[in-house]
């Protein structure tokens, strides 16, 4: 080893180089604005496409949208939904759920039964804190997902309007799914797309 290499190394341990060569890091980014967000105080802002909690959604004029045909159960990669579905009495070759299950602790939010729904009765919202003490509050059942619907209605509608699944004009807004009808008696009017 050379004399000047060992005078170097001999200057840079008594003067402390790597901590002043550290510093010079902090120093460059103390004088620009910080990047972090103070939550929970400050919310970000989240993108319409934003992959949230799941909910369910009704018509303009309060009536269950799901026909619990169970595709969002079948789609589902996870087998987190657990769809039980019935004919209604009151009317023939129609069905609806009775029951509707959604263990948020086993979902991926990969937006797979919302895309699967016919009637759009599935959407994700901006809603992303679950924190909670006990896991069983975590298995959201179908007053819990409505709830959540009717809370976040705008974040769910925004949602699948950025996924074209359904349009911001009045004719999606009167779309019903039309189930077959009986042939002894109609159990429901014509849709008007075909009147």
């Amino acid at each position: 080893m050379s004399v000047a290499a060992l005078t170097k190394q001999i200057l840079q341990a008594a003067l402390f180089y790597e901590i002043w060569d550290a510093m010079k890091v902090t120093f460059k980014h103390m004088f620009h604005k910080p990047m972090t967000f103070q939550y929970p105080r400050e919310q970000r802002t989240l993108p319409d496409t934003h992959r949230g909690a799941l909910a369910l959604l009704r018509y303009d004029d309060h009536q269950e949208r799901c026909v619990g045909c169970d595709l969002c159960e079948a789609a589902c990669p996870s087998r987190c939904i657990k769809v039980i579905s019935l004919e209604d009495p009151a009317r023939p070759l129609q069905r609806f759920a009775s029951e509707f299950y959604i263990d948020i602790t086993k979902c991926i939010f990969c937006g797979y039964c919302v895309e699967a729904c016919p009637v759009n009765a599935l959407a994700m919202t901006k809603m992303y804190e679950f924190s909670t003490h006990d896991k069983r509050t975590l298995l959201f059942d179908k007053k819990r997902l409505y709830e959540i619907g009717e809370r976040h209605l705008d974040d769910a509608k925004k949602y699948l309007y950025a996924h074209n699944q359904e349009q911001n004009v009045e004719e999606s807004r009167e779309y019903r799914y039309y189930f077959p009808q009986s042939v002894l008696k109609s159990t429901q009017p014509p849709p008007k797309h075909l009147s």
